[in-house]
């Protein structure tokens, strides 16, 4: 442009009839400005000339013809691009490379694009849909089946099973007790009605009960200690005529050995190893008979 500036603010030239520019309300001649502002480019690192097209990006420069992918070498003026480590790249480079696979479609997500990521895989946002409504799923509740995502709704009416107590959907977890599915919370002792999930319990009559209220209502007592008798654990008992004792209380009555395993005779709410009952029936005349069985 034909300058009317008179002189060239740092080389003092004369300005008349030359090209110049401005900066900050100052004129200068183009060989000073290029000098003292011009860019260097990221590319072929020569200065960017004031009469040169020139691209900027995240603070860098470069000539308009240096501005290419730099693994296909194609421009990338006026066209999508993608940085990657300190590097640019056209978008089909680098899908190539560096772009996700969507899990639904296989095809790559192009840098840019929206996409929607769950339990480590990536789908377009167009992809990720519920496999029975095709509905989009967004940010929305979701539940997985095989690797195919349901919204709640039709996963609940497609695979939820319903609770045998309440009838209400058992969205995940829950207790099956006699091949019926149960919410943790709806699992209770048909006794105390305390929940019973994770907790040991008995069943009566097809009923579940906790071992306090099993003990409670039904365990016979032992004939000796009068506490419940039941097989949990491993436990032993012994049974005679119409009583139980636990293994560890079955014993004489008189030396209180223990009797498991042992002849003993037995009269009335007595009973003896065979060594007391001989003593007993040496010193005194007994009534009635003994019965004499070999456990």
């Amino acid at each position: 442009m034909a300058s009317d500036q008179s002189n060239c603010f740092h080389c003092k030239d004369s300005l008349c009839g030359k090209q110049y520019t401005m900066k900050e309300e100052n004129a200068f001649c183009v060989k000073c400005y290029d000098s003292l502002f011009a860019h260097f480019c990221e590319k072929c690192q020569k200065p960017i000339e004031c009469d040169a097209k020139e691209l900027a990006y995240k603070g860098c420069h470069w000539h308009e013809t240096c501005f290419k992918c730099a693994k296909c070498h194609h421009s990338l003026v006026e066209k999508p691009f993608a940085a990657k480590d300190e590097l640019l790249l056209c978008t089909a480079c680098y899908s190539n490379e560096y772009s996700s696979k969507c899990f639904h479609c296989k095809r790559t997500i192009m840098p840019g694009s929206r996409k929607m990521e769950f339990k480590g895989n990536c789908w377009h946002e167009a992809c990720f849909v519920c496999q029975f409504c095709r509905q989009p799923l967004g940010t929305k509740p979701l539940i997985t089946k095989d690797d195919d995502n349901y919204c709640v709704p039709c996963y609940e009416k497609q695979f939820a099973q319903c609770c045998y107590s309440c009838k209400k959907v058992i969205p995940n977890g829950g207790v099956t007790y006699r091949d019926q599915p149960w919410h943790k919370e709806c699992f209770l002792c048909t006794g105390c009605k305390k929940q019973l999930a994770g907790h040991r319990f008995i069943s009566k009559d097809e009923h579940p009960y906790c071992l306090e209220c099993f003990r409670k209502h039904f365990a016979k007592k032992c004939a000796a200690c009068t506490e419940p008798i039941t097989a949990l654990g491993g436990g032993k008992f012994i049974s005679f005529e119409d009583r139980q004792w636990h293994s560890d209380c079955f014993k004489c009555s008189k030396c209180t050995c223990s009797l498991v395993g042992k002849g003993f005779l037995a009269q009335q709410d007595e009973i003896l190893c065979c060594s007391c009952s001989t003593c007993k029936e040496e010193g005194k005349k007994q009534q009635g008979g003994w019965t004499q069985l070999q456990q």
